[in-house]
């Protein structure tokens, strides 16, 4: 029996109206609800009016070109998974699709199976769109915004501070490893010592949004694991 998805809604953007047709009916088989887009335009009205929990784009349309499409959609929607579809398969090609903000990328023409796959891997990941707000305790995000406020004084934070808070607090009650955040939030890899990198940007985070950093309320130190946030 196949596992219910319909609470998950796909948009795929894509000017072929083959792939599109097929995407949809495989995708539908599989239990999700799925809206199509064949320019950007369309995908912009759609993302507004759906709320999709994900997006396949094609990296190529008519009327846009995907990676700056993908950067656009990474600001205006941080935690949207973007899986890119494209018949380019140059690794050079990949690396810039993925260091636009795509989640995953994948070359047509592949298996029906290995794009369900990527996109359970990405779903499991991600934020619901449509939750555009949450309050816990005193810590308010609005995420369409982006904006952070804690006893409704809003805290001015880095792009990857948000980001880290808007994981953890997805995650929140469980505990993410330095390696799990690290496959999250950064890219890059010339880096020595990413354990450092994410304990100081954990030490800023405390530090806006704690009344005690050196107690924290919020972000739970997990001794030889990593963070998790404090649930509700």
């Amino acid at each position: 029996m196949l596992k219910e998805n319909k609470n998950h809604t796909i948009l795929i953007i894509d000017d072929d109206t083959d792939i599109l047709k097929v995407l949809k009916a495989n995708l539908e088989f599989h239990k999700y609800n799925v809206v199509t887009a064949e320019s950007w335009t369309e995908g912009q009205k759609a993302i507004s009016e759906k709320k999709p929990n994900l997006l396949i784009l094609d990296l190529m349309l008519p009327d846009g070109d995907g990676v700056e499409i993908c950067r656009t959609l990474r600001k205006q929607y941080p935690t949207l998974p973007i899986i890119m579809l494209t018949a380019r398969d140059k690794i050079s090609d990949k690396v810039i699709g993925l260091e636009s903000g795509a989640d995953d990328y994948i070359v047509k023409p592949f298996e029906t199976l290995e794009l369900i796959a990527r996109i359970k891997v990405c779903l499991r990941r991600a934020k619901p769109v449509e939750e555009e707000q949450i309050t816990i305790g005193k810590l308010h995000i609005d995420y369409k915004k982006r904006i952070v406020k804690v006893k409704n004084k809003e805290i001015i934070l880095t792009p990857k501070e948000y980001d880290l808070l808007c994981l953890l607090v997805f995650h929140r009650g469980s505990v993410l490893s330095r390696d799990e955040i690290k496959k999250h939030l950064w890219k890059e890899t010339k880096i020595y010592s990413w354990s450092r990198v994410i304990d100081v940007h954990i030490q800023h985070l405390r530090q806006k949004i704690e009344d005690n950093p050196s107690e924290p309320e919020y972000i739970i130190t997990v001794s030889g694991i990593g963070y998790k946030f404090k649930p509700e």
